[in-house]
C-alpha cells in the first residue's frame, strides 16, 4: 500500500497522547495514526493484515504442547518455539516474517537452532535438503512462483509463496502457516529421532499436500 506525506494540522495534547500510546504498543506516530484513521474509515492496512495474521496463528496455535508462540503487536515477525526430540533436549525457533509489500512473496520462513553437537547440525542439514528436494518435486509444480531456500549456519530459509489463483483471508494464511509449521515440525522431530525414514517422510508430506486448502 502506497504511503504519501501529508501535513496536519494537531493539538499538542492530541499529539502527546498519541506519542504516549504509540511508545506503549511500539510503533510510531505516523503508523498509529494512518492505523487509527484505516480503522475509522474500514481500511484494512498491510500492517493490520499482518498483525490479524499473526493473532489467529497465536490462538490456533494456543492448544499446542509442541510450539511456543510469541507474537508482539504491531510486529512484522512472529516466533515459535520447539524442544527438538534429542538428547539434552535443544531448541529450535521458527521464525515468521511477513512483507507489507503485496508484491512478489508474503514472507519468509526461517528455522533457528544453536548446537554445538556435529551429529545434530549434520542431521538438521540432511533433513533440510531432504525437505528442499520434497517440495521442489511435489510442490513448486502447483504453485504459481518459485520458493527460495538459504541455508547459513544455523538457520535455514525458506519464502512463503503467495496462493495461487485465491484471495485469501487473514484466517486462511494464518491456517496456512499454522499447518505447515506443525508438519515441519513433526516430520524433523520424526527424521532427528530415526522414527522417520526418507521415504516416510515424502509419503507423509504428499499425503498432507492433498489435505491443503491454501498452498503457500
Amino acid at each position: 500500500m502506497k504511503k504519501t506525506l501529508y501535513s496536519l494540522m494537531l493539538s499538542d495534547d492530541v499529539v502527546r497522547e498519541v506519542d504516549a500510546l504509540a511508545h506503549r504498543l511500539g510503533t510510531n506516530r505516523s503508523n498509529l495514526i494512518n492505523q487509527i484513521l484505516a480503522d475509522y474509515v474500514s481500511v484494512t492496512t498491510p500492517e493490520r493484515r499482518i498483525n490479524d495474521i499473526f493473532h489467529a496463528v497465536e490462538q490456533m496455535l494456543a492448544p499446542s504442547r509442541d510450539l511456543v508462540p510469541f507474537f508482539a503487536p504491531n510486529a512484522l515477525t512472529m516466533s515459535l518455539k520447539s524442544s527438538l526430540e534429542y538428547k539434552y533436549r535443544p531448541t529450535v525457533k521458527y521464525e515468521v516474517q511477513l512483507f507489507r509489500s503485496t508484491e512478489g512473496s508474503l514472507g519468509e520462513l526461517s528455522v533457528v537452532f544453536r548446537t554445538q553437537s556435529a551429529a545434530l547440525i549434520e542431521a538438521m542439514t540432511s533433513f533440510f535438503r531432504l525437505w528442499t528436494h520434497i517440495e521442489n518435486k511435489l510442490l513448486a509444480p502447483l504453485l504459481s512462483e518459485q520458493i527460495d531456500y538459504a541455508l547459513y549456519d544455523g538457520k535455514f530459509v525458506r519464502s512463503i509463496a503467495v496462493p495461487r489463483g485465491r484471495d485469501c483471508t487473514a484466517d486462511d494464511i494464518a491456517a496456512a502457516l499454522s499447518d505447515y509449521i506443525k508438519l515441519f515440525d513433526r516430520l524433523m522431530k520424526g527424521a532427528l529421532c530415526g522414527r522417520l525414514d526418507e521415504r516416510d517422510i515424502e509419503a507423509e508430506y504428499y499425503a498432507d499436500l492433498s489435505r491443503r486448502n491454501v498452498l503457500i
